[in-house]
């Protein structure tokens, strides 16, 4: 049995590697392993588990997992080497001969290497230490500070030892090798100035005189471009021995080996640790943790959770077209991006180019980023709102080769997850459009040499003060740079021609690079317009005049000369995305918004698009800018009222093809309103993952559609906005829907429908239950039957009566509440509805057992599973199995429960349904435990039966 931290955290047997499972697995392995034998607190283990706050069942995810490494080990006969996973007070602790530990023997070699005498038995002990290593230390697992502390440290000595190795190479006359070895190091390193140092003295004395010059110079235009500085001293003297073409200081002696850099801390009985001593002279002038080697041999980074892709992620757009000027904020932006993880704010006011800034300055050096470059618009300032974290989490995570199915559905998971990925990776994340520091922290990589570059229209001196962020403010550009900005779209002739009203022109547009590039476009689609006759329009604007005082006054005018030369469909078309409540927009949505079909709404939008007035984020998405949108919006403002009711008709449409997707099983939460208009398409789902996808996605845009409706009276497309969300609410409860269902129990009681107020009622009391509001809830759920019955709503009745069932529980009211699951399976069954009934089953079982009545339990959950597929929703199945399984060892079946609480549990990890792997794991490491008493106690009987 072996234990590997060197490379992916692993444990290797003789029949294979043990299936450890989700990366949080082995970060509490990892955690573990790296104090062997030593007690590490649940504190520690939290911290090394979770990188932002810890969920409030962390303990018991902690328990969880211990339990499953357990028996893991056991499974794998770990006691025959003297392995034992103990519980001590409140820590764990994994005993282990330290010679089954590879960061512990890699130690071992180093002080081995170090006493040695030859030259040649040096280096045998520095090749052995290093063939240990497999990759990027604590590679699969979810580093937390704790572990990403770790790991930097095992480097740091990983790439000590390297260059000792070449030093005792020299030691031996072999300088060829000891140059074959630094190039590869080098090349993944290339800021190590102790290891371009060596290179360099190397390559020298194999007779590579003009190829060590030429890396010393490489070397100092990296330092330089990079970090702003020179080469440091022992750079600077291996530079000038090889141009005077000494031999230069003796190589290293014997025994001279560096300390390991421990991970672990050091060692009983041992001297502490050498650290790198900053001021040696040869200095490391890049103080930030090495990116590894080249991608093919960092692939094992969490590999366990996801297939990554080595290929560079690039969600980059293309670089901006005629982008002119801003030299000075270019170079500002390239020392701003020096040292150790930078953060750049790009600041401004609305429309003056930040984010057009930003693009210029990523595509001019991609080299710099061979791991990928990373964009996502924030869309702070949109009237539509901020986007999901999670959404822009999602993203990143899959253009960084992450399973869909793996990515996690909280911000902080999905967060963690994104920093252990981008942890040994030279990155460039641009998050545009911030509105607040906020926003942007768990967006930030973890990677010491990844870049970060924010734009924003507020100064965000948060980030500035925890982040360390270095502004470069952008203002409005002098009338030369416009008119050179006119030169690049229209052509350098036409410009010249008419030098005067190009400079008014750029006056008139303010100097705002929106304002410059639409009023440039209009003139290039018009090329016998003369720059004059287009400044004097302009000039008669008396909103243009005001443009400095008015922000968005400016971009109106200039908006009003693109529109009035667009074809009639796309005028119409441009005017009702003005009046649309979200965000985004897809051909669907602005086809619902012009009351046209996806086709034609398609064309206009390639219209609009090609006049700049809307900008495809991705094929099939649109978005308008926020100053865009408020003229298109003034265009026709008669329409609002029947724009609002079309697009709010197409969210129904589409939520009921997810509803329906996502939830085959479930009945119509209800009937369409009387005036409804079914939109001329409505798109198609092909699973439950690209449903609820849908959902995710347009959570914001639908909660903005609801509150629209409600302001506007249209309080029966409100309620039922909101409700259609169900398949989501359900799996998310605890996501803050509570507001959401508010609003739809006021717009509910607002249109007086029985029916409605007793689902949302429904509904939002389930929210309050999980959310742990049982009086609130209760208090609610007590109408909700009633009104069900007056609405003549027997299957809403029945989901009312589960969820007041759930609370009386919680509140003891156990025999009411199992009456009221019963009448509710009674229900289900007369109408025929399955779904319905699993559910009721489900929750009886669960009170059955509570009541003691284990029999009937186990009863009741193999009804419910035998009424639904295999396939069926995995929340609900879990949740079955887990009653099962607590039912067989309630009955004395021990072994069947442990199966059935496994297969739970594993289920609900693979779905990564969090709070199902809780509720069966609780109960398996109970049983688990107490197996694991009981054998010790045989143990300890037959050993005395034995001896007398």
């Amino acid at each position: 049995m072996e234990f590997r931290l060197l490379g992916t955290v692993s444990v290797e047997t003789l029949t294979g590697p043990l299936p450890l499972g989700p990366a949080k697995r082995r970060s509490l392995l990892a955690a573990l392993l790296l104090s062997p034998n030593t007690p590490v607190t649940v504190g520690r283990l939290t911290d090394s588990l979770w990188d932002d706050e810890p969920p409030l069942h962390a303990r018991s995810v902690i328990q969880g997992h211990i339990s499953r490494l357990r028996t893991l080990l056991v499974g794998a006969d770990a006691e025959a080497y003297e392995v034992e996973l103990a519980t001590v007070g409140d820590a764990y602790v994994l005993r282990l001969p330290e010679t089954l530990l590879d960061s512990q023997r890699f130690e071992e070699l180093l002080m081995l290497a170090r006493e040695q005498r030859s030259p040649a038995d040096t280096v045998l002990m520095l090749k052995e230490a290093l063939s240990l290593w497999q990759g990027p230390a604590l590679s699969g697992a979810l580093t937390g500070p704790p572990l990403r502390a770790a790991a930097h440290s095992l480097e740091e000595s990983r790439l000590a030892t390297v260059e000792h190795l070449a030093r005792t190479y020299g030691a031996l006359g072999e300088h060829h090798r000891a140059a074959a070895l630094l190039a590869a190091e080098t090349a993944a390193h290339p800021l190590r100035e102790s290891l371009a140092a060596a290179l360099m003295l190397a390559l020298y004395r194999v007779g590579r005189q003009s190829e060590a010059l030429d890396r010393f110079h490489r070397t100092r235009r990296l330092l330089g471009d990079e970090l702003g500085v020179d080469p440091g001293p022992g750079l600077a003297d291996a530079y000038a021995l090889i141009l005077r073409g000494e031999p230069g200081p003796a190589e290293p002696g014997d025994g001279d080996v560096p300390e390991p850099v421990s991970a672990t801390g050091p060692r009983p009985g041992t001297a502490p640790t050498a650290v790198p001593d900053p001021a040696a002279p040869v200095r490391n002038t890049d103080p930030r943790p090495s990116p590894g080697p080249a991608p093919a041999a960092r692939s094992g980074n969490a590999a366990a959770l996801t297939a990554v892709d080595d290929a560079a992620a690039d969600l980059l757009p293309r670089a901006p077209r005629g982008f002119h000027g801003r030299g000075p904020e270019l170079a500002a932006l390239t020392r701003a991006a020096a040292g150790e993880a930078p953060v750049c704010l790009v600041t401004g006011p609305a429309g003056v180019g930040k984010t057009a800034l930003a693009l210029q300055w990523a595509h001019r050096s991609p080299a710099l980023f061979p791991d990928g470059r990373l964009f996502a618009d924030l869309r702070g300032f949109s009237e539509a709102g901020e986007a999901a974290l999670i959404d822009v989490l999602r993203e990143f995570l899959l253009a960084l080769g992450v399973a869909p199915r793996r990515v996690p559905e909280s911000v902080q998971a999905a967060a963690a997850l994104f920093r252990s990925l981008t942890d040994r990776r030279r990155l460039l994340v641009i998050l545009d459009n911030a509105r607040d520091s906020a926003t942007v922290r768990p967006l930030l990589p973890g990677g010491s040499d990844c870049v970060t570059l924010v734009t924003s229209r507020h100064r965000l001196e948060g980030l500035i003060a925890s982040d360390a962020a270095r502004p470069v403010p952008l203002d409005t550009l002098e009338p030369h740079d416009g008119t050179a900005l006119f030169a690049g779209v229209l052509g350098e002739e036409r410009v010249h021609a008419e030098p005067v009203a190009a400079r008014r022109l750029a006056e008139l547009c303010g100097g705002l690079p929106l304002a410059l590039r639409v009023t440039a476009a209009r003139l290039a689609g018009r090329p016998r317009w003369t720059l004059a006759a287009l400044a004097d329009e302009l000039a008669d604007e008396r909103s243009r005049l005001a443009y400095l005082d008015v922000d968005d006054t400016g971009v109106a005018a200039a908006l009003r000369l693109t529109v009035q030369h667009l074809p009639p469909e796309a005028v119409h078309q441009f005017a009702r995305l003005g009046h649309h409540p979200g965000g985004h927009f897809d051909p669907y949505t602005a086809a619902a918004l012009a009351g046209t079909d996806p086709v034609t709404a398609t064309a206009a939008l390639e219209r609009l698009a090609a006049a700049h007035l809307v900008t495809e984020t991705a094929p099939g998405h649109w978005v308008l800018h926020d100053l865009v949108r408020l003229y298109a919006r003034g265009l026709d403002p008669a329409a609002a009222s029947e724009a609002l009711a079309r697009v709010l008709d197409h969210y129904i449409a589409t939520a009921l093809v997810v509803a329906d997707t996502a939830e085959p099983g479930g009945e119509p939460c209800f009937v369409l309103p009387d005036d409804y208009r079914r939109p001329s398409a409505v798109r198609d789902f092909a699973d439950r993952t690209a449903a609820m996808r849908w959902l995710a996605a347009e959570r914001d845009d639908l909660a903005l559609a609801a509150v629209a409706a409600r302001a506007a009276g249209l309080d029966d497309r409100a309620w039922r906005i909101i409700l259609l969300q169900w398949p989501q609410v359900v799996w998310r409860a605890r996501d803050n829907w509570s507001p959401l269902l508010e609003l739809a129990l006021d717009s509910a009681r607002a249109d007086k429908d029985a029916y409605a107020e007793s689902r949302v009622l429904t509904l939002l009391g389930w929210v309050l239950t999980e959310e742990g509001r049982t009086g609130e809830a209760a208090a609610l759920l007590e109408r909700s039957p009633l009104l069900a019955r007056q609405a003549g709503d027997p299957l809403g009745e029945a989901t009312a009566l589960i969820n007041l069932a759930v609370v009386q529980a919680e509140l003891g009211e156990l025999d009411t509440a199992q009456k009221g699951c019963v009448q509710a399976v009674e229900l289900a069954r007369t109408e025929g509805d399955r779904h319905t009934e699993m559910l009721a089953l489900q929750h009886l079982a669960r009170m059955q057992l509570t009541a003691g009545r284990p029999e009937d339990a186990l009863e009741s959950a193999r009804t419910a599973l035998d009424l639904g597929p295999e396939h069926e929703e995995v929340a609900r199945r879990t949740l079955l199995l887990a009653v099962s399984g607590e039912a067989r060892v309630a009955l004395g079946e021990e072994d069947e429960g442990i199966r059935l609480l496994d297969r739970a549990a594993t289920e609900a990890e693979r779905a990564g349904y969090d709070e199902g792997a809780v509720r069966a794991l609780g109960p398996l490491l109970r049983v688990t435990a107490r197996a694991d008493h009981r054998r010790r106690h045989v143990e300890a009987l037959r050993r005395l039966s034995g001896e007398g």
